[in-house]
């Protein structure tokens, strides 16, 4: 008798079974590239939208198991970090336009610099991260770092600037022995 009830129970249940089976029928049988819905569809349970149609793909997961979205590959026109695969979105010229770039060796994402020599309004826009104008009367520039430790320095000039005082010549009254001018002769020599 109580093989007959287990039996009517599980007869009892076959409807609501039936209900779940179109879906359990399908489940991860869609392999990378068919149209897809839901991640449960996909062998790789990755189901993502892959162009900006917004038509969802069976996509592979990456090595580290993380079912990730389709991105625009690099050097194309964007105008959101997110839109890029790279995560990476900057200028890559003088202009404002904006395109998708890989990241650099650390992961960072750098934008484009000005080279040295061109003209620059700030820091931030050279590659040396220096802007300096090379003469008072000369627009800033782009110039490479100078000194022991490269460092932004401005030029320094031969010449002494007006009002302080020049620096006294080899020869002068504290030269020392042995020590002259150019195209003066030596001491004690005529």
């Amino acid at each position: 008798m109580a093989c007959a009830g287990r039996l009517l129970l599980l007869l009892s249940l076959l409807p609501v079974c039936m209900a779940w089976k179109p879906k359990s029928l399908f489940l991860f049988n869609k392999r990378t590239g068919e149209a897809c819905d839901d991640h449960s569809e996909c062998q790789s349970r990755c189901c993502v939208p892959n162009s900006l149609n917004g038509q969802a793909f069976c996509a592979a997961k990456t090595i580290f198991l993380k079912c990730l979205r389709w991105g625009k590959p690099n050097r194309d026109a964007c105008s959101d970090h997110a839109e890029c695969r790279s995560h990476c979105c900057v200028t890559n010229s003088a202009s404002s336009q904006t395109f998708c770039r890989p990241r650099g060796i650390f992961l960072q994402c750098t934008p484009w610099r000005r080279p040295n020599g061109a003209r620059c309004g700030h820091h931030r826009e050279c590659r040396s991260q220096c802007c300096i104008a090379l003469s008072e009367v000369s627009r800033p520039r782009c110039v490479r770092r100078s000194g022991l430790l490269a460092q932004c320095l401005p030029l320094v000039s031969a010449r002494p600037r007006e009002g302080l005082p020049a620096a006294p010549e080899a020869g002068g009254p504290r030269g020392g022995p042995g020590l002259h001018t150019r195209g003066a002769p030596p001491s004690g020599r005529g």
